[in-house]
């Protein structure tokens, strides 16, 4: 089968589309037919060597990759039959594979797909869907609200927005470029503002307006974006950490974070929201699947519409750099 496989860690060139066997499942796992394999940041980050706190680098060589939706196809022993032919997407956690024509999965990390969701949009809630549900938990959002969301172009981004707005907050997305802006507005933002301008924070300030004060700020980029939007945060407000892509994929912090002195005075809060924080958020005994199954409800409900940017799985290199340049809208999907 083919499969994107790399030897070393490095820049995307080390993702070499490759022939390597069938996986043949174990006890208690299936084969899925990958028809959308997703990727995050996280992948570019492992594929760069980078350690950090999770996940773990990989063993080389590996195939990325760790969510994928498509059809099930083989099965080990102790699961259902019922499961040949299922439409599924999974979050494979720690163990990779999912940039491959064919992933071995847990049987108990399955979700199924509704008939009338893409794959493609279904992979993109697996892990993304379930993240935006994650980070919101720490602010629940009313029609009192304004959120300011930068990188709201991205697959999480989008989903942040559209559920934002959806419960009745004044959304200001920011991303970089009037393309981008607009696929921001189409999605729910009240105010869609390019923030490659150095204006713009006085464009935020000059859209609300005295009356409508920034009350939530969202934040998966950091750096200096991360200090401009803090300084339009008003006095009570909450904010929250998700990631800093600004800083590329060395970084390990967000490289800014507020002064507990100026959060205190100010009555603000401030919340990394990802890893264990969010699963104790959500708390139960399964806080990540509980937050997928939430991802996949509110979709067929309507309420999130992953929108997904699409590349032929043997461009995997080209979709890492692509990523990484900031030249993508929503959700990154290889398709084999």
């Amino acid at each position: 089968m083919l499969a994107v496989r790399m030897h070393r860690f490095g820049p995307p060139g080390v993702l070499v589309p490759e022939e390597v066997p069938d996986p043949v499942p174990g006890p208690g796992e299936v084969v899925v037919d990958v028809r959308a394999a997703g990727v995050h940041l996280i992948d570019t980050r492992l594929r760069s060597g980078v350690r950090g706190p999770m996940p773990a680098l990989p063993a080389l060589p590996t195939v990325p990759g760790r969510e994928v939706a498509g059809i099930v196809s083989g099965r080990g022993d102790g699961t259902n039959p019922a499961l040949y032919g299922a439409r599924v997407a999974a979050h494979l956690g720690d163990a990779p594979g999912g940039y491959a024509a064919r992933a071995l999965v847990p049987a108990a990390a399955l979700l199924p797909v509704p008939d009338e969701l893409d794959l493609g949009a279904a992979v993109a809630l697996v892990g993304t869907g379930r993240t935006a549900l994650g980070i919101l938990n720490f602010a629940p959002l009313s029609p009192a609200d304004t959120v300011l969301i930068p990188a709201a172009a991205g697959g999480l981004g989008i989903l942040l927005t559209q559920y934002a707005s959806g419960a009745g907050a004044t959304v200001v997305g920011l991303a970089g470029g009037p393309a981008k802006t607009r696929v921001v507005r189409e999605n729910g933002a009240a105010h869609a503002l390019d923030y490659t301008r150095p204006d713009w924070p006085a464009r935020v300030r000059e859209a609300l307006g005295a009356e409508r004060p920034v009350t939530v700020v969202v934040d998966g980029v950091g750096g200096e974006v991360a200090r401009e939007a803090y300084g339009l945060l008003a006095d009570g407000g909450r904010y929250l950490v998700h990631g800093w892509s600004s800083r590329g994929a060395e970084a390990t912090g967000p490289g800014f974070v507020p002064e507990d002195e100026e959060l205190k005075a100010r009555s603000q809060s401030y919340e990394r929201t990802v890893g264990p924080a969010m699963a104790a958020r959500e708390g139960g005994p399964d806080p990540l699947g509980a937050l997928q199954r939430r991802a996949f409800a509110e979709a067929a409900a309507g309420r999130l519409r992953p929108v997904v940017h699409r590349f032929p799985l043997r461009e995997a290199a080209a979709a890492h750099r692509a990523l990484e340049e900031r030249g993508t809208v929503g959700k990154v999907v290889l398709e084999p």
